[in-house]
């Protein structure tokens, strides 16, 4: 899976104290294992998190027993299906915490706000305020896109390195929503390219005609996110642009605060 926030020594909150040191080496795996893909060999585990195998082998084999690791054919470990259910349950409240900000949102824009997302080589939409104007959006929560069409695709993946988005690229096979879809690998390194020197990301028309996107990605989120706002082509113009993305970018702060936070309340 890729991520735009992958774990690092340094971005790693820092244990607390009177933790237990087994609890925390366990959840540290699995974020490790998260990070690799998915699935991992003891010794690039032992290598990453500095810990020695016999620690390694005793911690996976409780994980494995509890369900949350599966051991492969081959002897190497994958994150298990127990975590599905704690993942989903984690989306949902991510969404929840989302919604009054989202509504601030529309309340300052007018547009619809989402929340997104990035789940594997997929966008999947957590939460959504819809606008007060009546207008059939495209956008839904559960709904799940292809990156290269969506404004939110492009804050998440700005700043994913090239390679893994040529990787995912042609995994995905960016077929064409719209004739304004980016189709090409260097187009939509491009539109990254963009992204990162603007800090927003545009949908012009890409996933559906007659509909504008501003996106933003949610700063030091624990899941990579991105919120957005949608709406008519003939209300979210250029100018309007420049009202839109400062809102944006100001509520993407407030809401990385509560996101970052939630653990420690």
């Amino acid at each position: 899976m890729l991520s735009s926030n992958a774990t690092t020594d340094a971005s790693k909150p820092a244990a607390p104290s009177g933790g237990v040191q087994s609890l925390e080496r366990a959840f540290d795996l699995l974020e490790r294992m998260a990070d690799a893909g998915g699935e991992v060999g003891l010794s690039e585990l032992s290598a990453s998190s500095g810990l020695p195998l016999p620690t390694i082998h005793r911690l996976m084999r409780t994980l494995v027993a509890c369900g949350y690791v599966r051991q492969q054919s081959n002897r190497r470990y994958s994150l298990g299906p127990r975590l599905i259910r704690l993942g989903e349950s984690a989306s949902r409240l991510l969404g929840t915490w989302a919604r009054p900000f989202l509504a601030r949102l529309v309340e300052a824009t007018g547009e619809t706000a989402n929340m997104a997302l990035l789940d594997g080589d997929e966008i999947v939409y957590v939460a959504q305020v819809p606008s007060k104007h009546s207008m059939r959006m495209f956008t839904e929560v559960g709904r799940r896109v292809l990156p290269h069409s969506t404004g939110v695709g492009k804050a998440l993946l700005a700043h994913t390195p090239a390679d893994e988005v040529r990787a995912l690229l042609g995994r995905t096979g960016m077929p064409a929503a719209t004739e304004k879809t980016i189709t090409t690998p260097e187009g939509f390194l491009e539109a990254l390219e963009h992204v990162r020197r603007v800090g927003y990301a545009v949908d012009d028309n890409e996933q559906e005609i007659g509909v504008r996107c501003l996106a933003v990605s949610v700063p030091n989120s624990p899941t990579a996110a991105a919120i957005s706002i949608s709406g008519p082509a003939g209300r979210v113009t250029e100018s309007a642009t420049d009202k839109i993305v400062p809102i944006l970018q100001e509520v993407a702060q407030e809401l990385s605060v509560v996101l970052t936070n939630a653990g420690h309340n």
